[in-house]
């Protein structure tokens, strides 16, 4: 992309063709998104300070061989920056469906919990308890079972039916969607909190809605 840019400055070049030459290169399509963002924001305010840079000096030191040299490295730099940006900047996760996948029985879960807790991988432990969680309720009834169901809804839900386990159910949601899908470090107590939880809604005599 550099080399077809380049043949296209003309050989003899002065201020105003480079500062043309820099717009129109910095002002690529390639860099540009359908909606302003600090990327935009940042390439426009550098070909200003390249166009205040011509203005003010009226020439470059090296002549047009200078000018080209100049130029190229300002845009082998804004091209190594849009590579590096592109693939960083991703969306942050937002909490989404508890089950990803076709749900298996809540004892299913529990045992995957427990040997991932027994080998260390604590994320995938809570990860895999709460859904546990989750599961069992609606195998007792306590919820319907829908899939896309979030560990948020699942948990009001299933706090109103079971009011003594409210806070609980509240707690290991935000831990299920903080580790989950937030990327933190578990603990083995908050793990512990959960298999609690577990053994909690097994136990809980559900409260029939009025």
């Amino acid at each position: 992309m550099i080399a077809a840019w380049l043949a296209d400055v003309p050989v003899v070049i002065d201020a105003d063709d480079a500062r043309r030459a820099a717009r129109a290169e910095l002002s690529d399509p390639v860099y540009a998104q359908a909606q302003p963002n600090w990327f935009d924001r940042a390439m426009g305010w550098l070909v200003q300070r390249i166009a205040d840079l011509f203005g003010a000096l009226g020439s470059v030191p090296g002549g047009g061989f200078g000018v080209l040299v100049l130029l190229a490295v300002v845009v082998l730099v804004v091209v190594v920056v849009r590579l590096r940006v592109g693939p960083l900047a991703r969306p942050a996760r937002r909490p989404g469906a508890v089950f990803a996948e076709s749900p298996r029985t809540a004892q299913d879960y529990r045992d995957a919990a427990e040997r991932a807790f027994a080998a260390g991988e604590l994320g995938a432990a809570v990860r895999d308890r709460f859904r546990a969680v989750v599961r069992v309720l609606e195998e007792r009834g306590v919820l319907d079972e829908r899939a896309g169901r979030t560990a948020d809804e699942a948990a009001r839900a299933a706090g109103d039916r079971m009011p003594s386990a409210r806070d609980a159910l509240r707690q290991g949601a935000e831990l299920f969607d903080a580790v989950h899908y937030g990327g933190r470090q578990a603990t083995p107590g908050e793990y512990r909190d959960l298999a609690d939880l577990d053994d909690q809604v097994r136990r809980a005599r559900p409260e029939v809605p009025a």
